[in-house]
């Protein structure tokens, strides 16, 4: 297959990247710049200029493609309700390329918010009205009921984690060696949800090549893990003390991540594991942090 990767060049779009080529796929993926487009010829890939909020761009890519993974997102919290919008907009226009085809357009969401306190699962469905801005999975409902396009949602665990990992684990990381403690909120028995992120190529690469329109998968591999076990590994890596922290003092000590840290968040990827026979094989979150993170 010619597959057309948005965020290509990103934390997870290199192993998917890589995941699809040495699968024996084609790959173009979307580059912004001069620097991205040559990353992109060192991975064996070809490069399309464009971006997010570049429509026109986004179409040609999706319409000389076989499929379309979708992982770019402007991840800037100060603007994230404009960013889902332009997201939103992304996503119909590759749907429109894309519509009554047969081709898959797999769209990225999160598991984090939706079950909160309970258990996660495929069978959840947003509602359209749900208050995130991130709408990824809504509109990719929209785009398979408004163009006829093979859409698919991958909802990924919050922490995707390896080699080079700037998203949330770096953050704490980070947070305990300015504050010379790491820190967990209330007991720390909250869970969080991990995935290496070789794993979760290979979820994108079978989703592809298998799955069902309409589908929700989950890039979960590690259903349940408590965030003080989190702390405690941060600390060790640091050499820094580990303590509690009540819930009120938790925006103080973390910043923006305080309205993370305290989520109990886990989620399950039974269903996904079924119907795809996709099986985690990489390194779990603690070990992982212990080889890389410090």
């Amino acid at each position: 297959m010619r597959v057309f990767v948005t965020g290509a060049t990103g934390f997870v779009g290199t192993a998917v990247v890589r995941e699809l080529i040495d699968a024996g796929h084609q790959v173009l993926g979307l580059a912004r710049s001069d620097a991205n487009a040559e990353m992109l010829a060192r991975a064996g890939a070809t490069a399309h200029r464009g971006s997010l909020d570049d429509l026109d761009s986004l179409k040609r890519g999706a319409a000389e493609a076989d499929g379309v993974v979708h992982l770019a997102f402007i991840h800037d919290f100060s603007n994230y309700a404009e960013n889902g919008q332009i997201d939103r907009r992304a996503i119909a226009a590759m749907g429109e390329a894309l519509g009554g085809s047969g081709r898959p357009l797999i769209v990225t969401s999160g598991t984090a918010l939706v079950a909160p306190g309970g258990i996660a699962t495929e069978d959840m469905r947003l509602p359209r009205d749900h208050p995130f801005p991130r709408v990824s999975e809504q509109a990719a409902d929209e785009a398979r009921e408004v163009h006829g396009a093979k859409t698919m949602t991958i909802r990924l665990a919050p922490t995707v984690h390896g080699k080079d990992d700037h998203g949330f684990v770096p953050m704490f990381v980070n947070i305990a060696r300015q504050k010379g403690m790491s820190a967990y909120v209330g007991t720390g028995l909250n869970r969080w949800t991990a995935v290496h992120r070789r794993d979760a190529a290979r979820l994108y690469r079978l989703a592809l090549e298998k799955g069902a329109a309409g589908a929700i998968y989950h890039g979960v591999a590690e259903e349940s893990v408590a965030f003080k076990d989190v702390a405690t590994a941060i600390g060790k890596g640091l050499g820094v003390p580990v303590a509690s922290i009540p819930a009120e003092e938790a925006p103080g000590h973390f910043g923006f991540l305080g309205m993370f840290a305290g989520l109990d968040i886990p989620a399950s990827s039974a269903k996904t594991q079924t119907e795809l026979g996709w099986r985690p094989a990489e390194a779990a979150l603690l070990a992982d942090m212990t080889e890389n993170y410090f």
